[in-house]
């Protein structure tokens, strides 16, 4: 697969607009692709938000379609510059990111967060503790490596509280409540890492997070129908977007990718209903606190 070296949804933008374009102008691939001199191939690239879309491509299509001097062409030249800046996450090896990178450009310019974790807790919430040992003990990644995956977290991390250019990302996570019991590293990791949780969310004297919010669901609840494997639905809350937002599942195969904007509103109920299953929030923090007072 090719490497995401930029955030996507600058890409997404173009394509969503370009293929609304030519269906318009009720012209196929092969009909622009033959005006334009370029491989039906490559415009098919552009409508699929595949690779990384050239200044002169978009200036040839704007011309084509006949929009220039209007709004839509400005906002195809801004998105245009936008998807050449490159993402922070491409300092580091593919032998590092190993197809994390689509992951990290949907969550880099997203606006909300909507997961759901098991069997561990979810990785914007992880210490680096608990986190190093998932990576050494379940992803039996290389000692070399771990550094590298680390510093990669504490940059994610780091949106929950300030992002350049945005506000900070807005987490509503669903956890299953396996994933309080689960041991990880050993029985004082988890047991700081549930102490971590408790004071990130519901700090001692302090003001909870805005932006953050942790449910439990538990061992009593019904089966939802998302409940059986990670992942992370991307909202995107830009007055430009149609539709953009999206899937993005985590298997032991790799990770899978749901664009369809029927699919991902499917997802999206049922993300709901995994909230309004689960405890709330308060009750989620008491589950967590009982679970650590038994550790």
């Amino acid at each position: 697969m090719e490497r995401v070296s930029g955030t996507l949804g600058p890409r997404r933008r173009i394509a969503t607009t370009l293929k609304r374009l030519r269906e318009e102008s009720n012209q196929n691939l092969a009909d622009v692709a033959r005006e334009l001199m370029i491989s039906t191939s490559k415009l098919s690239r552009l409508e699929n938000a595949q690779g990384k879309p050239r200044p002169r491509d978009i200036r040839d299509l704007i011309r084509h379609y006949g929009i220039e001097d209007t709004q839509e062409a400005a906002r195809l030249k801004r998105w245009v510059t936008s998807a050449q800046t490159p993402g922070w996450w491409t300092d580091f090896d593919d032998d590092v990111l190993e197809q994390l990178d689509a992951h990290l450009a949907y969550e880099a310019d997203a606006t909300v967060a909507r997961v759901y974790t098991l069997p561990f807790l979810p990785a914007l919430l992880q210490t680096d503790e608990y986190a190093e040992a998932v990576y050494r003990d379940m992803e039996q990644r290389s000692a070399d490596k771990i550094p590298q995956l680390m510093e990669i977290r504490k940059t994610r991390r780091e949106a929950l509280v300030s992002r350049e250019g945005l506000g900070p990302l807005r987490l509503e996570a669903v956890t299953h409540e396996s994933t309080l019991h689960q041991m990880v590293g050993s029985p004082e990791i988890l047991r700081d890492q549930l102490d971590a949780l408790l004071d990130r969310l519901d700090p001692p004297g302090g003001q909870r997070p805005e932006n953050i919010r942790l449910y439990v669901l538990p061992f009593t609840a019904l089966p939802v129908r998302t409940m059986t494997c990670m992942y992370a639905y991307f909202e995107y809350l830009d007055p430009e977007d149609l539709e953009q937002d999206v899937v993005n599942i985590e298997t032991h195969a790799g990770w899978w990718s749901i664009e369809d904007p029927e699919q991902v509103r499917q997802y999206r109920n049922w993300h709901d209903a995994l909230v309004s299953t689960a405890l709330n929030q308060d009750d989620s923090l008491d589950l967590i606190r009982s679970v650590r007072n038994s550790k």
